[in-house]
């Protein structure tokens, strides 16, 4: 191996990794049809026919139930508001618990404060990163109404577990699916398991519309409160004669004619785009599997990981080396990493201080007793203080040659660890000086 690029050696990859397009000309053409025609949204907010979105909204939104094998698609403006649209169709209201994952995007532990649920967080599992079923029945409380389960980094978290306890407890579960297309647990697609299931088609994700979101179930009920949460609801509840007015005081989460065109091109070769990325880091994960100290992606028995990242553990204490450090000289050598993923949520200050809607401690003065102290998920705070390894595979344009440049890079500063265990502590001794 040559000097480490950190100590001023040449770097394994000598050229920033390229940047993934997915777009073709597939779906330039469709967005000129789509221009051409006038129409850019199909939706209009009182009661007619247009209420449910244009003939490219609707064609977008049956291509996925067909793809997904759901009864029901939903199509929003993002998966935040597909988040948002599920807590009210579930009936979340002020006081409600909603158990949800720490170690996530922030919209998943938001979209409860929209309606005044409390979210109450429970720990994840250390290999999948998934909600921790036991945790879970920890967290449950009279008060409890949900579960938020997000299918974490594209591997699905322990579902059917999930679900036994939703049952169990006459609870509602969600899936938080923004970044697990086609990623399987035991033959079924992830999102498509428990009551309402959210996808994303934000612009970093496996396929996309630049914004976007899908909300899907089985559910008639669920599904068109869905839509009438998605569009002025309280327009469309008198012709619809709908009897439970329930969070029914509608919003504008539409999607426009240009998204849903684009969205019906990107579906259409969802197979590539999710493969590319799964072949590569599977490649990944074979390539530095057998190095001592660090632990690539788990994959459970009967699951489908997709890979929105590739999460691999350090084990700080077996190479006696600070993450820190290793993932300096990775970046040196050219392997965009991230350490940890996101502070554990229930560390924002919306918790710490309580604040959320209004000023005056909505909803969380409905449970006083609720505190948010560090130390409240050890598993999650420990994935992300210290082992957490983190490189998105959806970034950037990789063939089979950048895998394997990858991978030595990898091998390289693991090969060098002596050398930077001294490199660690002559920083440590400068700057005691």
């Amino acid at each position: 191996m040559s000097p480490l690029a950190i100590s001023g050696g040449d770097p394994v990859l000598r050229h920033p990794l390229p940047r993934y397009k997915s777009m073709s000309e597939a779906e330039a053409q469709a967005v000129v049809g789509v221009v051409r025609s006038g129409t850019l949204s199909g939706f209009y907010g009182s009661w007619s026919d247009e209420f449910w979105g244009g003939p490219q909204v609707r064609a977008f939104e049956k291509a996925w139930s067909d793809r997904f094998k759901v009864k029901h698609t939903v199509s929003m403006n993002s998966a935040t508001s597909g988040l948002f649209a599920a807590m009210g169709a579930v009936g979340i209201g002020p006081g409600d618990e909603v158990i949800v994952p720490p170690y996530t995007m922030s919209a998943t532990a938001m979209a409860p404060l929209l309606y005044g649920g409390i979210p109450v967080f429970a720990d994840i599992e250390e290999k999948t990163f998934g909600l921790d079923p036991a945790a879970v029945r920890k967290a449950i409380t009279p008060r409890t109404r949900a579960i938020i389960a997000v299918n974490l980094f594209g591997h699905p978290a322990r579902l059917d577990e999930l679900l036994e306890i939703a049952k169990e407890h006459h609870l509602f579960l969600v899936e938080d699916n923004a970044q697990g297309p086609l990623a399987e647990d035991h033959g079924r697609y992830a999102g498509t398991l428990g009551h309402i299931g959210v996808f994303s088609l934000n612009y970093h994700k496996h396929i996309h519309t630049g914004e976007g979101g899908m909300c899907v179930t089985q559910d008639d009920d669920l599904a068109l409160r869905l839509q009438l949460i998605r569009n002025h609801g309280e327009n469309a509840v008198g012709p619809l004669e709908t009897s439970d007015l329930t969070n029914l005081i509608g919003f504008n989460f539409r999607m426009t004619e240009i998204q849903a065109a684009i969205g019906i091109e990107q579906l259409k070769s969802i197979d590539e785009h999710v493969g590319r990325r799964e072949k590569i880091a599977q490649g990944l994960t074979r390539g530095v599997e057998r190095l001592a100290g660090l632990t690539p992606p788990s994959v459970r028995e009967g699951c489908r990981h997709v890979y929105y990242v590739w999460a691999m553990r350090y084990h700080e204490e077996e190479l006696g080396l600070k993450r820190s450090t290793f993932c300096k000289a990775l970046g040196a050598e050219g392997f965009p990493v991230f350490e940890g993923y996101v502070r554990p949520l229930y560390l924002l200050p919306a918790f710490q201080k309580k604040v959320a809607i209004g000023n005056k401690g909505f909803p969380f003065h409905l449970a006083p007793q609720r505190d948010y102290p560090k130390g409240l998920c050890p598993v999650c705070e420990r994935m992300h203080e210290r082992e957490f390894i983190g490189f998105e595979p959806c970034a950037y344009d990789l063939d089979e040659k950048l895998q394997d440049l990858l991978v030595q890079a990898v091998r390289k500063v693991h090969s060098s660890l002596a050398e930077l265990r001294a490199l660690e502590r002559q920083e440590g001794e400068g700057s005691k000086s």
